[in-house]
């Protein structure tokens, strides 16, 4: 009798934690990235003008609450993972790469755009990165990767990306 006690006490607290995991990621803000979820065909042109082309996975994993991103191109693979922090109403990313990077990012979703930029300190003082998605559309968008060496009173495209769902 006092086993069957356990196992139902065991049994109750483990389906209210099912439930609360279900739930933890359910709000909208939550899920103000799944528009980037699938996977895509990219294409952008490189620094001698001439186009290539990638690919990218992204998926929902733990419960739904990060996204996981699987990027690769010529020469270049990396993957991020991205989670929204109720705590500071902000989404936070990271990304690693085959060539040794790291970078983390945090920003948020307005006016139908995802925007998501870090300070970085170089040899020449402070930078700042962001990466913008934008166009969204069910089956395609643009991402932009941009640079500013002035506070972001001005910002510099490094890298266009297109998006085409596959």
């Amino acid at each position: 009798m006092r086993n069957a006690v356990i196992t139902m006490t065991l049994l109750i607290i483990f389906s209210g934690f099912q439930q609360v995991a279900a739930q933890a990621c359910n709000a909208t803000e939550c899920r103000q990235f799944d528009f980037w979820l699938g996977n895509w065909e990219l294409s952008w042109t490189n620094k001698e003008g001439q186009p290539v082309t990638g690919k990218n996975s992204i998926a929902a994993i733990l419960d739904s609450c990060v996204i996981r991103e699987d990027f690769s191109g010529p020469g270049f693979r990396g993957m991020s993972v991205s989670v929204y922090n109720k705590r500071q109403g902000k989404w936070q990313q990271t990304w690693v790469d085959n060539n040794g990077g790291y970078l983390d990012f945090a920003g948020e979703f307005s006016n139908g755009k995802m925007v998501l930029a870090r300070a970085a300190e170089t040899p020449q003082g402070k930078r700042l990165q962001r990466m913008t998605w934008y166009n969204i559309t069910p089956d395609s968008l643009d991402w932009d990767w941009e640079l500013s060496d002035d506070a972001g009173k001005t910002w510099n495209l490094a890298w266009r990306i297109h998006y085409r769902r596959e």
